[in-house]
């Protein structure tokens, strides 16, 4: 089978750590062949979409973790599946990409279904789940986050489109960088800005899950480094092992059915105490890192989940003739 990964630079690919290499991977192994598709590399003609992919073979090799095998465009109908692997920020590129993908009939499988993952913004849509989630606001007006402040005297400051850490602030009320925090996020008040009350539980780290099909799969604690609030690997947080609990499982459930309504089917969600902070469903990762604890190889799941899908979804298109 063909499996289209649209994704970030090869050349910024860390074999040891990127989750998109781990399902590349997973993907070869299982004897597919894997396709690296640019972010701006679709094309629609004629109501049909093309790719411009590049066949590659992963390999454990940090100064090659790609053979490169051929380079060519590739229509819908030889494309079984297609993985959306770029990373945030959700730009008029990433948005480009999703519209375009809507073009695909439904017997192609798409991980994560475009609409949705257009839809779905990580940090915003979790505000409907009040009963799960910190006390959250979400505005640009200085005015209300001054008055969330002096209610909760200790929040977070954060952008409502960007990933890894970027631009976070734990702030307390009187510091002296109060103002010039919520400027700096805000862009002087043009920008809407999340403020969540802040969890004490932070401070012994943040757990994200893995989700498959609602399902958890995986889960890892990230610990803040040393003279920093933010757990967030990208932010130089380290991976330790842990459990899935009771107060874990209820937030499952409570989402489960909404990412299955919505195909968003490979997702990662983020938890500090009892609480939901974020659901990441553009490019989850921390997969590598779950493996290498617990001793798995969750992108084995992930595509084997996706050929069942491309079972499922292409056997009315494969009866028909219009996939070889």
């Amino acid at each position: 089978m063909n499996f289209i990964f649209l994704m970030d630079l090869l050349e910024g690919i860390k074999y040891e750590k990127d989750t998109s290499f781990a399902l590349m991977m997973g993907a070869y192994f299982k004897s597919h062949k894997v396709y690296y598709v640019p972010q701006g590399g679709i094309t629609l003609k004629d109501g049909k979409l093309y790719f411009k992919a590049t066949e590659v073979v992963p390999q454990k090799d940090p100064q090659n973790p790609f053979v490169i095998r051929e380079k060519k465009e590739i229509g819908q109908d030889d494309v079984d599946v297609v993985f959306i692997r770029t990373d945030p920020p959700f730009n008029e590129s990433y948005l480009m990409d999703t519209w375009l993908l809507d073009r695909l009939p439904a017997s192609i499988p798409v991980i994560n279904k475009a609409s949705s993952i257009r839809s779905v913004n990580e940090k915003l849509w979790a505000t409907q789940f009040t009963s799960i989630i910190p006390r959250t606001v979400v505005t640009r007006d200085k005015n209300h986050f001054y008055e969330f402040l002096t209610e909760e005297k200790e929040i977070i400051i954060k952008p409502v489109n960007l990933y890894g850490g970027s631009s976070i602030f734990h702030i307390k009320k009187g510091d002296l960088n109060a103002k010039v925090a919520f400027e700096t996020v805000s862009q002087n008040s043009t920008k809407e800005v999340i403020l969540q009350k802040y969890i004490t539980a932070a401070k012994t780290g943040d757990k994200r899950i893995l989700l498959l099909d609602g399902e958890p799969i995986g889960a890892i604690l990230r610990v803040h480094s040393k003279g920093d609030h933010r757990n967030n690997f990208f932010s130089g947080g380290s991976a330790h092992a842990c459990e899935i609990i009771s107060s874990d499982q209820k937030i499952i459930d409570i989402l489960r059915p909404h990412l299955r309504s919505l195909g968003l089917y490979f997702v990662g969600i983020d938890i500090i105490g009892e609480y939901l902070i974020e659901i990441n469903v553009t490019s989850p990762t921390c997969l590598q890192e779950m493996n290498r604890f617990y001793q798995k190889s969750l992108e084995d799941q992930v595509i084997e989940f996706a050929e069942g899908l491309i079972h499922k979804n292409g056997a009315q298109r494969r009866s028909q003739g219009e996939h070889p």
